[in-house]
């Protein structure tokens, strides 16, 4: 009778829970809808206004280029009068010299943001290098991985800004932001060494390795013996969550979860933990 008590009472406990439960408001979160676009209803407008969300967006460019003087800024200057000195210094070695200005434009801009070191401009380079070598990094890659209608809208976005006549295609019609991001053929091979890892999602643009010189992030020589692995990676996943003393939240993506297979992000934190005093451990 004991065991038959208690089992009644039990689930009389459990029903009025549920009751209880039920009768409170019920609220539902619901994940942020993914931008879709539809590629091939973009007028110019709309493609300007794409572009101008992938400069602040998915693109971070804002990262960099703002008053913080890590790169330069490219939305606080007269952006066709840069452009125009730039193509014409001596020290470039691009495509865009002799064309039509609005074409130079273009081609220096996909320039810049596929082979960056094309042209560093003065005092922007990596420390060490005399302004032979960005610290930007492909943004057709990961940890950016921009897609070809995505650049196009980030050139179109520039181009206006500078003034000029809009020289790049708009995106053809029938396909989406999302289907064209999967669209380019077979899959990146993973990263396997410390440097391929560094390299693809432009560790030392941000942070102060192997003599890099940035400072938009805390310097990694030593970071082993400051952090252990766990806190390396919350640092990495979670950026936010605990920011080093004198840096700004939100600088850092926050996406690096999605962006890094877990074979490479392993391979990173065997680096970063083995970092003492600058110095690989034994």
């Amino acid at each position: 009778m004991t065991f038959l008590r208690v089992t009644l009472f039990s689930l009389a406990v459990l029903l009025a829970y549920t009751l209880f439960a039920n009768i409170l408001p019920q609220v539902q979160s619901n994940p942020p809808a993914e931008e879709e676009i539809e590629l091939g209803s973009l007028d110019r407008a709309g493609q300007i206004a794409w572009g101008e969300r992938l400069f602040s967006g998915k693109g971070t460019c804002t990262l960099c280029h703002n008053k913080l003087g890590r790169a330069p800024d490219m939305l606080a200057m007269d952006l066709a009068e840069e452009l125009r000195s730039r193509i014409e210094d001596p020290r470039y070695t691009g495509a865009a010299k002799g064309l039509e200005e609005a074409e130079a434009f273009e081609v220096y801009l996909r320039e810049s943001m596929l082979e960056p070191s094309v042209y560093v401009v003065p005092g922007f380079g990596k420390k060490g290098t005399q302004d032979r070598e960005s610290p930007m990094p492909r943004v057709d890659v990961p940890p950016i991985s921009l897609t070809p209608a995505e650049i196009d809208a980030l050139i179109a976005f520039l181009q206006d800004r500078a003034g000029v006549e809009i020289t790049v295609p708009l995106p053809a019609a029938g396909t989406t932001a999302a289907a064209e991001a999967g669209a380019d053929g077979e899959e990146e091979a993973p990263a396997t060494t410390p440097e391929e890892v560094i390299d693809r999602y432009g560790c030392a643009a941000c942070h102060d390795l192997d003599g890099s010189g940035a400072d938009l992030g805390p310097p990694l020589a030593g970071i082993g013996a400051r952090l252990d692995r766990e806190a390396l990676r919350r640092a990495i996943l979670d950026p936010d969550a605990e920011v080093a003393p004198g840096y700004e939240p939100g600088l850092m993506p926050g996406d690096f979860g999605e962006q890094m297979r877990a074979s490479e992000l392993e391979i990173l934190l065997d680096y970063l933990a083995g970092l003492d005093g600058g110095e690989p451990k034994p």
